[in-house]
């Protein structure tokens, strides 16, 4: 691992850098922003939405036997009904898991956010998409060091977290560089090399 500021410059330096990283969490998220925070961080945000796999039927037996009684008795007293609906929407944006890392700005970290984001891999996420998380989370860390902390000493902390909710999770990534118009540079671009990213993503 290096730990020399000069050394770690050169190194991300030879990456080649073509802005295809940002391409592709574009391709991934279903939405995506990149903003200011009050505490002088840069936080860029990607959501992507998903269908819950679903639980083997002989686990859901009781719940179904369950969720039937109570669609019954709520068609008899519409209170009980709005109350329900009241709940469906909180336990919609309550999270079920919260994971966080913090990073030094270091390229070498790359596998410690892969292992990071594989705890995910008990929740009930379509692979895919837990493979889109994976990519997305990624391209969002190697893009804070080889960009937004170019120029930033090693030390430089890089938090990242992600929350899951019941049909979406959240990927959050601050950093601590200068910060950019991410559309501008989405429309700048985009037409270069969407057709390879479309390829990758197929």
């Amino acid at each position: 691992m290096m730990r020399k500021d000069s050394n770690m410059r050169n190194n991300i330096n030879e990456i080649p850098s073509r802005g295809i990283g940002i391409k592709l969490i574009n391709k991934i998220a279903d939405e995506l922003s990149y903003a200011r925070t009050s505490e002088r961080r840069n936080c860029l945000l990607i959501v992507k939405n998903f269908h819950p796999v679903t639980i083997p039927p002989q686990q859901t037996n009781q719940a179904g036997y369950l969720k039937r009684a109570v669609n019954f008795f709520s068609s008899f007293n519409f209170g009980f009904k709005q109350g329900q609906n009241r709940h469906f929407y909180r336990s919609y944006n309550q999270p079920t898991k919260i994971i966080c890392l913090q990073l030094n700005t270091d390229l070498n970290s790359v596998k410690k956010v892969l292992w990071w984001v594989e705890q995910l891999e008990d929740l009930p996420i379509p692979e895919a998409v837990l493979q889109q998380c994976k990519l997305a989370t990624i391209e969002g860390f190697t893009n804070a060091v080889r960009h937004a902390h170019k120029n930033l000493p090693f030390q430089t902390p890089i938090d990242l977290e992600i929350t899951v909710f019941n049909e979406r999770l959240e990927v959050k990534i601050w950093d601590r560089g200068e910060p950019f118009d991410i559309q501008a540079k989405l429309l700048e671009e985009l037409p270069v090399i969407w057709s390879e990213l479309g390829c990758m993503l197929d």
